[in-house]
């Protein structure tokens, strides 16, 4: 029962707020929403504002953002397919845009909740180096062999760069209280974690200020992470069993929810930005596809139809629909052991 509410809100957390994005860049640019649903199916609630009716519908998965003149050729003046080619792509481009930044925001409340390590010292091992050193709760490293160190990575990264044959001892500079201490001390190698350690562990702020890069940060992470997959996949380096669809999904669900909230948020920002990477891709049906005929179809100065670009829309969502089947028989298979 957990895993499938989890799952039901991962696809409402991810579609409805790409529809959002798609929506309010419409109103802003002028264009005439017919609907705008939250939920997919059969209409459980429904309310006429203006010209958009907003609805509520039974299956709580995704949403839609109903444009006049999106999919069919409409006379309005102020349908999608009577305005300007950057209106429209602002409109397209909105939706992904939503997706990247909700998975800025989840990653934010991940540094929020684990918070983000400074260089301010909150234990030191008694008989370690560091200890040796003179180093005590609550000194704030701000220099390590000449190096500053505003950032508690700094002050790893210093440390990992520890060369003995270089110079046996580290000059450390803390701040305790108004004094400013110049210290030295010898690390020792931990063959347990396969680098030279000092033994301290740092501080962790829940400052909105920490918090903000550092899930930018993260955001970034991820998002490499994105991409290594995929070139891992295209080059060969990876193979189809280790692409899943909605049904593997549920099972990674499933795992991340027995790990705790953190990584289901993290499996819930990765997710947003594949639903991202992949909508921008330039196949038919796809924002990316719907964008690039926008572009088409701008420098064709009308060679290229709107009937052409539906045709070729049919094909995409062709090919989407027997790539889903095979991945979703990939997953089906996976679960049942074969």
């Amino acid at each position: 029962m957990l895993t499938a509410i989890l799952f039901i809100l991962m696809m409402l957390l991810l579609i409805a707020p790409h529809e959002l994005g798609h929506f309010i860049v419409a109103k802003i640019v002028g264009v005439k929403v017919n609907e705008f649903a939250i939920g997919m199916g059969p209409l459980i609630w429904q309310r006429q504002k203006g010209e958009t009716k907003y609805s509520l519908r039974a299956i709580p998965i995704g949403g839609y953002n109903a444009m006049e003149g999106e999919d069919e050729e409409s006379v309005d003046p102020r349908g999608f397919n009577n305005q300007n080619a950057i209106s429209r792509i602002l409109i397209l481009i909105a939706g992904v845009t939503m997706n990247v930044l909700i998975a800025l925001l989840i990653c934010i409340i991940i540094a929020e909740m684990t918070g983000v390590a400074v260089n301010t010292i909150e234990t030191v091992d008694a008989g370690k180096p560091a200890a040796v050193a003179g180093l005590e709760a609550g000194d704030k490293i701000v220099e390590v062999d000449g190096t500053k160190t505003p950032q508690w990575t700094d002050v790893i990264d210093a440390f990992q760069a520890y060369n003995p044959e270089k110079n046996a001892d580290m000059d450390i500079i803390v701040e305790r209280g108004n004094e400013t201490l110049n210290l030295t001390m010898v690390p020792e190698y931990n063959k347990k974690l396969g680098r030279y350690a000092v033994g301290i562990t740092a501080e962790t702020s829940h400052s909105p200020l920490k918090c903000i890069p550092e899930g930018a940060a993260l955001t970034y992470r991820l998002n490499n992470l994105m991409f290594q997959s995929f070139r891992m996949l295209f080059t060969g380096k990876a193979s189809a069993d280790d692409v899943s669809g909605p049904v593997g999904l549920v099972k990674v669900v499933n795992q991340t929810a027995s790990q705790g909230w953190q990584s289901y948020l993290l499996l819930l920002a990765l997710v947003s930005l594949n639903l991202a990477f992949i909508n921008m891709l330039p196949i038919p049906a796809l924002d990316g596809g719907k964008i690039l005929f926008v572009i088409i179809k701008e420098l064709s100065r009308g060679r290229v139809t709107d009937e052409m670009e539906t045709r070729a829309t049919m094909v995409g969502i062709t090919l989407l629909l027997m790539l889903i089947a095979v991945v979703t028989v990939n997953d089906i298979a996976n679960l049942i052991g074969f």
